[in-house]
Parts: C-alpha cells; structure tokens; sequence
C-alpha cells in the first residue's frame, strides 16, 4: 500500500480540553489529543492526508463528504458520548460497513459508533491511579504489532481491567497487565462488512501517552491495516442470483 495515498481523519470531542479537565492535560497536549494523534499519524505514515474533526464542528465535523474521503478513522471520546448525533453515528456505520476503517482509542468504547458495531455494553473494570502498563503481545505475526517491542511499558496510565463486554475478537493482538494486578485485552480487531476495527485502549486523558513512541507505532500500523482504499465503498448488499448464473 502507497502510504502517501492515505487519508485519515481523527476525531475527538474536545471536551476536556475546552473545560482544561484536568488542569495539566494543557502542558502535555498543547494542541489537544486529536493534535497529538494527528502528530503521531504525520510522524508514522509521511505523505499521508490527515485531517481532524471535533465534537462542536458542523455535523461534529464528519459529513458525508469527509466520511467519504477518509480510508480509516481514529475515535476519542469520553465525556460526550451521548451528545454525538445518532444521524451522525447511522453515517458513520455506513462507512465502516462499505469499506472504511475505524480506530476506536480508549474510553471510546463506551461511544455509540462502537457498542452499535460491537452490540454488547463494552463495559469493564476501571481505576485512575496512574499504575503502570504493560502492553504484551499476543499475536507477533498480526501487522498491527510489526516492530512494537513486548511489552510496551506505559509508566502512568489508567487501568483498564475484564470482563470487556465486547464480542470475541476476530484477532486478539495485546493484553494488558497492570500494577494493581488487573489484565485487559487491550489490542483486538474486528470486521464489520467489507470495514476493519482495531480497539487499543492506552491513552487516558491525564497522562501524555499518545507522546509514546511505541503507542505511536501501534496507532501508525493500526491505520495501515484498517485502510481499504481500494475497496468500492459501499454496504454488503442481498442480490439475487438466476439460476444459470454458472453457465
């Protein structure tokens, strides 16, 4: 794949950083986490297209023509879930079910695009007391762990622990151990019609993990594996066949 060809488009809400929640997220992302993922993509895929979108834009940013244009899209959200337009999330699943890939980060389990796709609660067990992470992984032949050391060590992050009410994954990449004795499969994929899913869960809001140069190799090779860039994009449709289709 001609990495350069590549368009991407990260969206977060903007939440917490319009209400400077917490007070020191500022210092470690200047230009917000959507800044800071489109920073990674920029320093992972050169010459890729990557745009971002936040909450507060016209359509929360992600109208059909945008949608169009985007091979694989990055989702953060946290705080705003339920502000997110259900027109908005019935176009989004458009698009992943016709071709295009997501990257759903985080807390973006809980947003309505993901738990549609999943359709489970995507609950979990969850602590905030900056523990340590270690990301393992499970799959070393999976294109998303191509040169990712095992494990990624994250200094200060929120844990994440099971049961993760999602759907068995189709490919489990990494599992997570923390500090506090919890595990959590922190790297999975899935397919939705003709789209790719990766969920990784590494970057809380309160620690500056989307500067880690490993979850930035995670988060690059994640969009090279979602992309379908020459996939028509459109939906798995019914049809019906004639009988002497074969002669």
């Amino acid at each position: 794949m001609n990495q350069s060809q590549l368009r991407v488009t990260v969206w977060n809400e903007g939440v917490h950083e319009a209400l400077n929640d917490p007070p020191g997220m500022a210092e470690y992302y200047p230009g917000g986490i959507h800044g800071a993922l489109a920073e990674a993509l920029h320093e992972q895929l050169p010459g890729a297209t990557v745009r971002t979108a936040l909450l507060d834009d016209p359509g929360h940013g992600l109208d059909e023509e945008v949608l169009a244009a985007t091979d694989v899209l990055l989702w953060w959200g946290h705080k705003a879930h339920d502000r997110v337009a259900d027109e908005v999330v019935d176009r989004v699943q458009r698009h992943v079910l016709g071709g295009m890939g997501l990257l759903v980060l985080h807390s973006g389990h809980f947003s309505k695009i993901f738990t549609r796709l999943m359709g489970t609660t995507c609950s979990l067990f969850w602590r905030n007391n900056a523990e340590r992470e270690l990301v393992w992984t499970v799959d070393p032949t999976h294109p998303i762990a191509e040169g990712v050391p095992n494990p990624i060590v994250i200094p200060e992050q929120e844990t994440y622990g099971e049961h993760f009410d999602i759907p068995a994954p189709d490919e489990l990449v990494f599992i997570s151990g923390f500090s506090g004795g919890e595990v959590f499969r922190s790297g999975a994929t899935f397919h939705r019609g003709k789209g790719r899913i990766f969920y990784f869960s590494p970057g809380d809001e309160r620690y500056p993990v989307y500067h880690h140069p490993q979850v930035r190799r995670v988060l690059g090779n994640g969009v090279r594996w979602a992309a379908r860039p020459g996939v028509p994009r459109e939906q798995p449709r019914v049809a019906n066949a004639p009988q002497d289709w074969f002669a």
